[in-house]
């Protein structure tokens, strides 16, 4: 058996909210390590909406959730699917520390979030969790496929702000969080094959010093560097990686769309829970998603209770 896993991020650009990068891994026979899952699993998930809504939509992030659209699609995808790897998380914070273990000890540093916590399922209409988790558990140990696991790398605001100033370059961090993913994942199974498909970072096209440092101890190979993809394995007896980086990752690998998924839904409830918190607090103050546009009208409609409350723009404010 092997890992086909992928990893994705939510959140790079906003100014407020959090950095999500998440994986998402799948233990599948050595002879499927180059199949589709979409394929594999094509009679209970598919990469595009079905009419009726018979199989579960396994799709890029922003195909499933763009506001003021409810969150059910979104959500539907990732209780479901952590379902079928018998995870039932009750709340957000229960969520949390399944897949991103110590991140709830970083929210009580925010007004916003400390204390906070939100049942799940969030949004009306998701259905029922358990018969779709069922359907597809019966496909998957049909095909010899399991779900092995999901990690997420939450980076709230000041957190982000602290490793940007340290860093002095933002994709640095999230180049960081993505490497911490990819450890997470290799620490996971160990002695088994690992083939990783990353999400594209930006323009960069050369991950050769990251993954050295980040790795060290293993002999790395390059297989590819070009404008769309930068491939490598890894290798310390007895575990070998393979690991790409590739343009419109979440479209070509189930995996990483899976994973662009759970970076979203994170990420999403932060935001609910931060729009809730400074809904009560201020008198008719619209909801934001945290992206620079919408979050520069809501910094201004909160201007006043932000200066008499002395919130630290720090803390609040991601940098630019």
């Amino acid at each position: 058996m092997a890992l086909l896993a992928g990893i994705d991020e939510a959140g790079f650009g906003p100014l407020l909210g959090p950095l999500v990068v998440s994986g998402a891994v799948f233990r599948v026979p050595d002879c499927q390590l180059d199949h589709c899952l979409w394929d594999t699993l094509r009679a209970t998930c598919t990469a595009t909406p079905d009419r009726g809504g018979r199989r579960l939509v396994i799709a890029d992030s922003k195909r499933l959730y763009r506001p003021p659209g409810g969150l059910s699609r979104l959500e539907r995808t990732a209780l479901v699917m952590l379902a079928v790897g018998g995870i039932r998380p009750p709340s957000w914070r229960g969520l949390l520390d399944i897949l991103a273990p110590g991140a709830s000890e970083q929210l009580d540093q925010y007004p916003w979030y400390a204390g906070a916590d939100v049942s799940l399922p969030l949004a009306d209409g998701v259905g029922d969790i358990g018969t779709r988790a069922n359907d597809i558990g019966r496909e998957c140990t049909k095909q010899g496929v399991s779900l092995a696991g999901v990690f997420s790398e939450p980076l709230p605001e000041g957190h982000y702000n602290r490793l940007v100033r340290k860093t002095r370059n933002k994709s640095v961090v999230l180049l960081g969080l993505t490497l911490r993913v990819v450890d997470r994942i290799i620490q996971s199974a160990p002695g088994e094959r690992v083939r990783l498909c990353v999400d594209r970072l930006g323009g960069r096209r050369h991950y050769r010093e990251a993954l050295m440092t980040a790795m060290c101890g293993y002999d790395l190979q390059i297989l590819e560097e070009s404008a769309t993809r930068s491939a490598y394995r890894l290798v310390r007896t007895p575990r070998i990686c393979e690991i790409e980086f590739v343009t419109g990752g979440e479209g070509r690998h189930l995996p990483t769309a899976l994973a662009s998924i759970y970076s979203k839904y994170l990420r999403e409830l932060y935001m609910h829970v931060f729009n809730r918190y400074w809904s009560g607090q201020i008198d008719g103050i619209r909801v934001t998603a945290g992206y620079y546009s919408d979050a520069r009208r809501w910094l201004n409609e909160a201007a006043a209770e932000l200066d008499r409350r002395s919130i630290d723009r720090g803390m609040l404010i991601r940098q630019r």
